[in-house]
């Protein structure tokens, strides 16, 4: 009896003690950096661990905190048909750097209303006067983000990564080419997909379209099965 006793004093104190320790540091989360990078291999398994500290969630999660902060100068309207995104300041007036490279980080969000947020950002900052000539300087980080998008294995970012580049083709034109090389294969794989083999023929003919003909030996390099739309 008096065993028994004994361990479940034990028991009674541990817990206590953690929670002790968890109010004392989630203040200042001091002692978190030190346990999070070194985690177990079962750690990739444990859903709770991928979201807050995975490494396929850091760029997410980075979004998340800009948007926190108020770094992105659009919010989300909630209307009664469709939801609609209110900017700070007229979308003209904003600087592209970074922000045009952040929202397209946010591309890979699956979380509300961080999704719909970047999408919709994205494309709407791209529709303002002179966007073409804000947008080419910025293609070398772009391109990188748009690639890490369409290799997402959710089936809604890479549709979202699909739409931001027929975007952003269609403002910078010619001027994709030089890194168009660097998308194709993702493009290439998810076009033996049933389900986006159309989304993925249409992309392409419009890189072709806003690309002009240089685009097409670009696509057949990598994609021999391309069929140009110029007669």
């Amino acid at each position: 009896g008096s065993n028994v006793l004994t361990m479940s004093s034990h028991i009674q104190i541990k817990p206590k003690t953690a929670a002790q320790k968890s109010k004392t540091s989630s203040p200042s989360c001091s002692p978190e950096p030190a346990i999070k990078p070194q985690p177990k291999p079962s750690d990739k398994l444990n859903p709770k661990t991928i979201n807050p500290f995975g490494a396929d969630s850091r760029t997410p999660s980075a979004f998340a905190a800009t948007y926190a902060k108020g770094g992105i100068p659009c919010r989300l309207v909630h209307g009664s048909v469709k939801h609609k995104l209110q900017w700070e300041c007229l979308p003209e007036t904003v600087p592209f750097d970074p922000l045009l490279v952040t929202l397209a980080e946010g591309l890979r969000e699956t979380k509300h209303p961080y999704t719909f947020v970047s999408k919709e950002g994205f494309r709407e900052l791209l529709l303002v006067e002179g966007a073409t000539e804000k947008a080419i300087p910025l293609l070398p980080r772009l391109v990188p983000v748009l690639k890490a998008t369409l290799a997402h294995t959710d089936d809604e970012v890479f549709g979202r990564g699909l739409d931001a580049l027929v975007q952003l083709s269609a403002v910078v034109g010619p001027s994709l080419n030089d890194h168009l090389k660097h998308l194709l294969t993702n493009l290439s794989r998810r076009l033996m997909d049933k389900k986006f083999r159309e989304k993925v023929t249409v992309t392409l003919q419009k890189l072709e379209q806003y690309g002009g003909k240089a685009t097409v030996a670009i696509i057949k390099s990598k994609i021999p099965t391309y069929c140009s739309i110029s007669p």
